[in-house]
């Protein structure tokens, strides 16, 4: 006879099972052993990959406990909730920065070590994960590590991509694109499948509308459409050695049907899994080539899946628990990552409408209450506008909504502007051309609007958004971006980490501005010295992954100088290339006096269809290969494009940096966060007064920062008479480096590869204004050259620089957007009790 099963007596023992898990060298030792011999069924012998997960499995155990509690007191109360939808989520490698978060790291260093095994290479067996590709997804990745350290019951929502946006390879100077198959080495080890909350997503049919008999309320039905599933991959998100452990859940397309037997059977090999192959497209690649409509649709495809299984999500679990929406907007923020998910706007209102039979006004209100949307950049190119007629096909309900959000908004304006027919017109969602501007329905739909540094949130309100300003001036704010230095200075620069703990202890971990203590200690000597030495041992780190990369050795005596971001024109590394020019074109003169040997990094990814930005990597590509093989030159000046630009390397380079380049033309750039990570570990900056460049300079002064060229004002009046030629007869440096240009110096068996970049930068319609900054450029590069001869002074700058970082941190930036956006409650741990 089976004894009565007694449930709370079968929790408390999991309970105190899961609560006895070991944080010690004997606990991890065991657990790592028992993944690697008895799930994996592997040895100590075995390849670092199985080593590597069988090192992840026990870590996660590690992990879930604090999940699951977290979990629960996110869930057994009432209590209000944000969810951040993002197209990318950059995490890269998640091991270190779990070990740093559980405080298990020594523990763990000291288990494999015991065992012959090395910590550190390990985790460089681990991938990063292709889930993002620049600043964009890198900060989504930091704010979900500072809404765990601060408590803050915070869920991210994102799709699984199989495919990373390319693994970039170089081949003769060209950038050439392979697939990043980063699942393709088996199971991700930190998610877990939950197969329990799939959604259904519709796209193209018809919208059926007739009128309830009984209620006489309109209804609609989404008819014949295809279908396809959202299946939801969890990834625990530690905060710093509190116990909290955040979800981002990422969705993977499924085909309803995966198999269609009847056509297997009739022969049609191909068809049977045709519909298995369609869906799973929505979530194979980072994306998608958008230069063909193909890629068009898809890329729309993907916003709304997002969009649509994460909402689907929310209002699911929220009817389950409570039914009644009258209080949804009280307990539930959703916060828009740019202009790619501004579809949640419409999705919320039909899943209200249409399923919860909420009336227009009782939807809306809630809409607007719970949406918030933050703009990323200035670049009109950027603010998506989909063709309605692409919406008509794909997502016909949607679209309706969409129209009647801005029938109803257009009648707004008219009340507030009456007979302004010219403001109708720029500010109606539904444009000239027949497109749906993203950012307006954002806008329209939201109850915020913030830019991400103080320059940038200005000229949203100025200048591409004044006119919804003008209308709405309370939902304007600024929220400046910054990063997290659990990453960012604890996880990739240890010796650092190392010195600032013997020195001030390691509460700057979560306190970012207790690094203001170490600034006192720039004046002695002994601290400038061990500085010193951390720097020196971070470039070697440096130069040696740049000599397995890419074969050239970088002086450590160097100033290593470095530019690593996305290429595009605004980001002008084409200025970077015509400065190295410069360079060399001194150093063939013979114009060396005082000469400082300078190491010039470039690294980043141009989009597939961007010709333009691949142009640039090949002529940095070209001038590295004369550089670097030209005696005369030797070690006065070497460069170098990395290739594979990614967050590990990131994580390698901007502890070892010197000098880094964010020089933008002034009111492009919405904020820049690599200029962050590096002014926090001690490098210094030539800038710029873009973005969040103007807080930096700010932050340390004049005296610790390369400033140059013209300022946002200065731009937008120079552009109504720009003449490049007028540059040019004003400096003998510029005459010297298109002088080189123009005669293919670095193109000699390859005529006529340039002859773009040439005209586009002596263009009086180049946007970028490269040659006007040229010589103010040049000069600040110099200053910057001979403070790096004064060793002394230049540490003194670099320790200033990271102790002014502070206000940097996400933990700040998080604390703003709760504070004025989301309202949420810090949840404690203590006393939550867990169930399996």
């Amino acid at each position: 006879m089976t004894a009565p099963f007694d449930t709370a007596k079968q929790s408390a023992a999991i309970a105190k099972m899961l609560d006895n898990i070991g944080m010690d060298k004997t606990s991890i030792e065991a657990d790592f052993l028992k993944y690697l011999c008895h799930t994996l069924g592997r040895q100590l012998d075995s390849e670092d990959y199985y080593l590597f997960k069988a090192l992840s499995y026990s870590t996660r155990d590690r992990l879930m406990t604090h999940w699951k509690r977290t979990w629960a007191a996110y869930n057994q109360h009432k209590l209000k909730k944000a969810y951040y939808l993002s197209m990318e989520f950059l995490i890269g490698r998640s091991l270190t920065n779990n070990l740093l978060n559980l405080g298990i790291e020594d523990a763990t260093h000291q288990a494999l070590y015991d065992l012959g095994l090395d910590l550190e290479q390990l985790e460089e067996t681990e991938r990063d994960a292709g889930l993002g590709n620049g600043g964009l997804g890198r900060l989504a990745a930091c704010f979900m590590d500072s809404c765990a350290t601060l408590r803050l019951p915070v869920m991210g929502y994102g799709l699984r991509y199989e495919y990373g946006m390319f693994r970039q390879q170089i081949q003769n100077g060209y950038q050439v694109e392979e697939p990043d198959h980063w699942l393709g080495f088996g199971p991700y080890p930190w998610e877990i499948q939950r197969n329990e909350y799939t959604q259904l997503i519709k796209f193209g049919g018809t919208s059926r509308h007739y009128v309830d008999p009984v209620s006489g309320r309109l209804i609609v039905h989404w008819e014949h459409a295809e279908v396809v599933l959202a299946v939801p991959y969890d990834v625990p998100i530690p905060g710093f050695k509190n116990a909290t452990v955040n979800t981002l859940r990422l969705w993977s397309a499924m085909a309803k049907e995966g198999f269609n037997l009847s056509e297997f059977n009739a022969g049609s090999y191909h068809e049977a899994v045709a519909d298995k192959s369609q869906a799973e497209n929505i979530t194979k690649v980072l994306y998608p080539n958008d230069t063909s409509e193909n890629g068009k649709v898809l890329r729309l495809k993907q916003q709304y899946f997002l969009v649509s299984a994460s909402l689907q999500d929310v209002v699911q679990q929220w009817n389950d628990r409570y039914g009644s929406f009258s209080d949804f907007a009280e307990y539930n923020a959703f916060q828009l990552n740019d202009t790619h998910p501004s579809l949640a706007v419409a999705e919320l209102m039909r899943l209200l409408i249409d399923k919860e039979r909420l009336d227009w006004d009782q939807a809306w209100a809630i809409t607007t209450q719970t949406m918030a949307y933050t703009n990323h950049t200035l670049l009109p190119e950027a603010l998506e506008r989909w063709p309605r007629k692409l919406l008509q096909e794909l997502l016909p309900r949607p679209l309706e909504i969409i129209l009647e959000i801005n029938r109803r908004f257009l009648a707004q304006v008219a009340m507030r502007w009456p007979a302004d027919t010219q403001r109708q017109q720029r500010m109606s969602i539904l444009d000239d051309n027949d497109n749906i501007c993203m950012a307006y329905l954002a806008i329209v739909g939201s109850h915020s609007v913030n830019g991400v540094a103080a320059l940038h949130s200005q000229l949203l309100q100025d200048g591409l958004f004044n006119d919804f300003y003008q209308l709405w001036p309370e939902k304007f704010n600024n929220k400046t971006n910054g990063v997290t230095q659990r990453r960012w200075l604890a996880g990739c620069n240890p010796a650092m980490r190392t010195l600032l703990k013997d020195h001030i202890g390691e509460g700057w971990i979560t306190q970012l501005t207790d690094l203001q203590q170490i600034e006192s200690l720039a004046e002695t000597a002994e601290f400038r010295e061990q500085w010193y030495q951390v720097k020196r041992a971070n470039k070697q780190r440096l130069a040696k992954l740049i000599l397995q990369e890419t074969g050239v050795s970088f002086p450590l005596d160097s100033m290593f100088d470095v530019q690593v971001k996305r290429i595009h024109e605004y980001k002008r590394q084409l200025l970077n290339a015509l400065h190295v020019i410069h360079l060399y074109s001194r150093i063939k003169r013979g114009d060396t006096d005082n000469w400082t040997n300078r190491a010039v990094l470039f690294g980043g990814k141009a989009a597939p269809g961007y010709a333009m930005a691949k142009q640039i990597i090949k002529l940095i590509n070209n001038i590295a290969q004369m550089v670097n093989n030209d005696p005369q030159v030797g070690d006065k000046l070497k460069v170098v494009f990395f290739p594979n630009y990614r967050v590990s390397a990131m994580e390698v380079i901007c502890p070892g940096t010197d000098l880094s380049e964010q020089i933008s033309t002034a009111g492009k750039e919405a904020s820049g966060t690599g200029n962050m990570k590096f002014m926090m570990n001690g490098a210094l900056t030539i800038g710029t007064l873009d973005g969040a460049n103007v807080e930096i300079l700010d932050a340390v002064g004049e005296r610790n920062f390369f400033l140059f060229g013209l300022k946002t004002p200065e731009v937008e009046e120079l552009r109504h008479h720009y003449n490049p030629q007028y540059f040019i007869d004003q400096s003998h440096d510029l005459q010297a480096v298109l002088g080189l240009l123009e005669a293919g110096h670095f193109n000699q068996f390859e005529p006529g590869i340039f002859d773009n970049i040439i005209r586009a930068i002596k263009s009086p319609d180049d946007p970028w204004m490269i040659l006007a900054d040229f010589q103010s450029y040049v000069e600040a590069q110099s200053k910057a050259a001979m403070a790096y001869r004064d060793r002394d002074n230049w540490l003194r700058q670099s320790i200033i620089n990271t102790a002014r970082s502070g206000i940097f941190s996400t933990d700040r930036t998080m604390a703003q957007y709760n504070q004025d956006i989301w309202k949420l409650q810090p949840i404690e741990m203590d006393g939550i009790t867990i169930q399996c």
